[in-house]
């Protein structure tokens, strides 16, 4: 496993000691990379023995399996990492990224993962988060795993899969009446009521939201190693990833630059598309106004649960990955996204997540436009187990159960190989 040489500011690029937790850069409040010497790792990560390590040892299983380029602590692990890359039957060049077979069954398992492992390694003992629900059930998993306490806040319309997750895994969960938004600001006010009280650093909580602590993105910079490795160590030539918070699309970018320096691949790294819903579009919004950040999403209505982000906090730092790989941001309504979920059941077999489906819209779209050939090599995430969502789809397509009848009551009863009466 890697040392951490430093934390490193997205903005300012100011230098922090990785030795005790940290949140935002204290400088500007830009979000904190992880930062690794990369001379050092040339000698000793080799891209080769992965696959051999892997199977020699359960610790390498899963997402462990880049241990060498993460940082080197104990795991909390529950399985998480190295899902399916399914070929599309429809689409030659087409992949599908199965996220839904992680713990928890999203890709949140991943940075909340990583994150409660290092919230662990430094003693922390209360976790906070505001989410659109994924986030909350993955830190309320993996809190029960580290005997961490997680203090969960989440829009009380979020799918009940992620209310029902937090109270199983026995978390403490406030269901808001509001967006994420509200959820984050509600975070903030606890903590800061805290402060004022002076609060023991026993009890004190620990802000794990999106891009406001550093390792989420080290969890999901594996989405770009495992890709990349699936594919023998080659780059797609898109990829198409549903964009909330934006910090898978971050990671992969920053495990691009990784494998890069390790010289573990080479060649023109992947166009990038952050996919939304047309009901909170930030990003998508804010890229075709060629503005550098987005603002806030007014009356944000999706059923893609995960997209519901008016004002993602590295919104700066989505669009010029965007930009720079030549990639697009793109938001589909509801309704395409709805039909695409029902397409890709019916036709391949894979229950999207609505996030999910928000990425297989915009790629018919643009397949139909011509911007893409269906020859184009694309790694497409469906991001979460559509089952997580079946109060949410099943509402969008007006689909009740049917109503049970009573069964009919028997004339008589079998007793002892005897007919009788009742």
């Amino acid at each position: 496993m890697a040392a951490i040489a430093s934390l490193e500011c997205s903005r300012c690029h100011h230098h922090l000691s990785a030795e005790t937790a940290q949140t935002l850069c204290p400088l500007c409040a830009g979000s904190l990379y992880v930062r690794y010497d990369m001379d050092k790792l040339k000698k000793t990560a080799k891209r080769d023995e992965i696959a051999a390590r892997a199977a020699a040892s359960p610790a390498s299983l899963g997402m462990w399996r880049y241990a060498c380029v993460l940082p080197d602590v104990t795991p909390v692990t529950l399985g998480e990492g190295w899902t399916p890359l399914l070929h599309s039957k429809r689409y030659p060049g087409l992949y599908i990224k199965e996220e839904g077979a992680n713990p928890t069954g999203t890709f949140k398992a991943r940075g909340l993962g990583l994150a409660v492992t290092m919230a662990k390694h430094y003693g922390l003992q209360h976790l906070a988060v505001p989410s659109a629900g994924n986030a909350a059930g993955a830190l309320a998993a993996y809190s029960a795993a580290a005997d961490i306490t997680a203090h969960i806040f989440m829009p009380q319309d979020v799918p009940f899969a992620n209310y029902l997750e937090g109270i199983v895994y026995g978390a403490d969960v406030t269901m808001v009446d509001g967006l994420i938004s509200d959820c984050a600001r509600m975070v903030a006010e606890n903590m800061k009521a805290q402060k004022e009280a002076n609060t023991p650093t026993s009890q004190a909580w620990f802000d794990i939201s999106t891009l406001k602590e550093p390792f989420r993105v080290e969890g999901k910079k594996t989405m770009g190693y495992e890709l990349v490795e699936q594919l023998g160590w080659q780059y797609p030539d898109a990829v198409f990833y549903p964009t909330g918070g934006g910090v898978g699309l971050i990671g992969m970018w920053k495990a691009f630059e990784e494998m890069e320096q390790l010289g573990w691949v080479s060649g023109k790294r992947p166009k990038m598309y952050a996919l939304q819903a047309s009901g909170c579009a930030p990003i998508a919004k804010a890229y075709a106004e060629h503005k550098p950040a987005s603002e806030f999403f007014q009356n944000a209505a999706t059923f893609a649960a995960g997209l519901r982000v008016p004002k993602p906090y590295a919104d700066t730092i989505i669009l010029d990955i965007v930009r720079e790989s030549g990639g697009s941001a793109l938001a589909s309504p509801d309704d395409q996204i709805l039909a695409s979920i029902l397409d890709w059941a019916k036709h391949e077999g894979i229950f999207l997540s609505p996030e999910g489906a928000a990425a297989t819209a915009a790629y018919d779209t643009l397949i139909a436009s011509g911007e893409l050939k269906p020859t184009d090599k694309v790694v497409l995430f469906n991001t979460g187990a559509g089952l997580k969502y079946t109060d949410m789809t099943a509402e969008a397509m007006h689909l009740r159960r049917p109503l049970e009848k009573k069964a009919a009551l028997p004339t008589s009863m079998p007793v002892g190989g005897i007919i009788t009466p009742q």
